[in-house]
């Protein structure tokens, strides 16, 4: 692994967390709502008809006490949340869904608490060895901090957006698009699983201080630049010739020495030094050439 990948990544601590709201069952409060002003129209209709003060005061006052009761009356939708905030100070989070009651004077701000995904734009970066490629990731959160999501950061959505785009970059320039030898360590398109964990791990620890949980997050796009494609593409088809020739190579060896190993066991033929060697030429022309070897019957003496 490259040494800055193990960089990790500090943020601030958060100044606020989440923490449960003062809220009541909204539907019997909806009751004393009704009963209110239902009373307040009733009385000042009749204070007004027989001049009653007395009647038209207590129909205002309960009327008044009506619309401060329902007021606090909150519904809050499945998969989102309300945070309050009560003369500038913030008093609770409801996450509980259906009609709620809240103080009536706090500020109700709605946060989507429901699962999301952000596909960055494809990024032209270098990798560790230097070469532009393009990259490109997708990752799938979820605000699990409402608090610090509403007052940790000026816009939690645009906040993950940048965070994961450095950090998608930042993985790019640690790692090398590909490596060129068996012990060449890590590399983007062949290590997915563990590139995939480092960026979750990388991204998670950006945006913790909103308040947000990383899910899951993948590679999307990945290739070379233009600029330098097509000769990366003749790079890799060259190593894929080399690395298959080594293995036909290897095993016509294998044949080869088998196949000397029976003939002397069974006593099928004795060969000196130099028809064997002659067999040994003859056997890996066969068995390593690109084309069919067209057979030669020799009619004669072996020695001619």
């Amino acid at each position: 692994m490259s040494a800055d990948a193990d960089v990790m990544v500090e943020m601030p601590k958060p100044k606020v967390t989440e923490r449960s709201a003062g809220d009541l069952n909204g539907w019997p409060l909806l009751g004393v709502t009704l009963v209110l002003l239902a009373a307040g129209i009733a009385l000042f209709a009749v204070g007004l008809n027989g001049e009653h003060i007395a009647l038209v005061i207590v129909a205002v006052v309960l009327f008044v006490a009506g619309l401060i009761v329902s007021a606090g009356l909150t519904p809050v939708s499945p998969g989102r949340a309300r945070v309050l905030q009560v003369l500038g100070r913030y008093s609770g989070t409801i996450r509980t869904d259906g009609l709620r009651w809240v103080n009536p004077i706090s500020i109700r701000t709605e946060i989507s608490t429901r699962i999301r995904n952000h596909e960055t734009a494809v990024a032209k970066v270098n990798d560790a060895d230097g070469n532009p490629i393009e990259i490109a990731a997708v990752v799938v959160w979820q605000v699990e901090d409402t608090a610090q999501a509403r007052f940790e950061v000026d816009d939690f959505v645009e906040f993950v957006a940048i965070q994961t785009e450095t950090a998608v970059r930042h993985i790019a320039n640690s790692y090398p698009y590909d490596v060129h030898n068996p012990d060449g360590g890590l590399s983007l398109r062949d290590s997915t699983d563990v590139i995939t964990e480092t960026l979750s791990t990388e991204i998670g620890a950006r945006v913790h201080a909103a308040g947000v949980h990383v899910i899951e997050s993948r590679i999307t796009h990945l290739a070379y630049a233009p600029e330098i494609a097509q000769a990366m593409l003749r790079r890799q088809q060259a190593g894929a010739v080399v690395a298959a020739r080594s293995q036909i190579v290897e095993g016509a060896v294998g044949m080869v020495e088998m196949a000397l190993e029976k003939l002397s066991e069974r006593n099928v033929v004795e060969l000196d030094e130099e028809r064997k060697a002659t067999m040994v030429s003859n056997l890996m022309v066969v068995l390593c050439g690109d084309r069919d070897a067209q057979p030669v019957v020799n009619a004669g003496c072996l020695y001619q």
